[in-house]
């Protein structure tokens, strides 16, 4: 199957399947990453938890594991697998996994109106970066990027100047000249994820100003949470104690740090670690 959201979306419209497994495919295709890299996934590739798809069908397990089933039985051949362990997502490839490295010029053409290509909720890090290019990152294409791709991240309150400062200088140590451009996403992910990262000259390190207890304790909790894929780990924490206590420890962790959601999203989600209701 030609990796484009257009032939797959065509060949969707053209399978004869169950209106649900119709909207299951569709549900999937968004997810795709259209670019090698974007959210660590290869071209072509999807990533899922099943409660996750369950929740956005409105669907029991059960039901979705036959839909899942009527999908890699039906001309999509829809497959799936889990090479990160337990508690990773699902990978979702449509036409098999002999599909998985596309030829370099299967691209979606500028004229494909692509969900996944369009939506604005996803990010993408395209081209290579010059390491010696400047150290105003306002004078650069990519300071919207990061602005935009670190709401979602642990580092959503760190200056984006100091962001693009850090990737420099973590570069220029490795003598890195030039790098794909989905390094700074990478680099963005794995902000604060070692707890000696500050004590590492030219490495990721927290913000300096932690003066109060509070937010001392805020980032501690931060830098606990699994910050990568957090959105599965939410689906794991809800699953386990309820939508209504989920929602309730947000607003609580909110409402002491003063913090915006998403920061009190991943406190409780470090909470969480901590009291080994969910795995890092």
């Amino acid at each position: 199957m030609e990796l484009t959201t257009g032939a797959i979306l065509r060949r969707i419209t053209e399978t004869p399947l169950s209106t649900a497994a119709h909207k299951l495919a569709t549900i999937i295709l968004d997810g795709i990453a259209w670019k090698d890299g974007y959210n660590g996934l290869e071209r072509g590739t999807a990533a899922f938890t099943l409660a996750h798809l369950a929740g956005k069908m409105g669907v029991s397990r059960q039901h979705l594991t036959a839909l899942l089933v009527e999908l890699a039985a039906s001309g999509l051949a829809l497959v799936r697998w889990k090479p990160n362990g337990k508690y990773a997502p699902w990978l979702f490839r449509f036409g098999g996994r002999e599909a998985a490295v596309a030829p370099p010029d299967v691209v979606s053409s500028p004229c494909d109106t692509s969900l996944s290509r369009e939506s604005k909720n996803k990010t993408i890090f395209a081209g290579r970066i010059e390491i010696g290019a400047g150290t105003n990152v306002y004078r650069t294409p990519w300071a919207d990027l990061i602005k935009a791709a670190k709401t979602s991240l642990a580092c959503w309150n760190v200056d984006t100047q100091v962001i693009w400062e850090r990737f420099l200088a973590f570069n220029r140590a490795r003598g890195n000249a030039a790098v794909p451009a989905g390094f700074l996403l990478g680099f963005m992910r794995r902000w604060r994820t070692s707890p000696g990262a500050a004590l590492k000259p030219n490495l990721l390190v927290v913000p300096k100003r932690s003066s109060t207890p509070e937010e001392l304790e805020l980032h501690r909790l931060i830098a606990a949470a699994p910050s990568k894929n957090w959105q599965f780990h939410a689906g794991d924490l809800r699953k386990r104690i309820g939508q209504v206590a989920y929602d309730s420890r947000v607003m609580n962790v909110a409402k002491k740090f003063g913090c915006p959601r998403f920061a009190a999203i991943l406190a409780v989600h470090g909470l969480a670690v901590l009291a080994d209701e969910i795995a890092k």
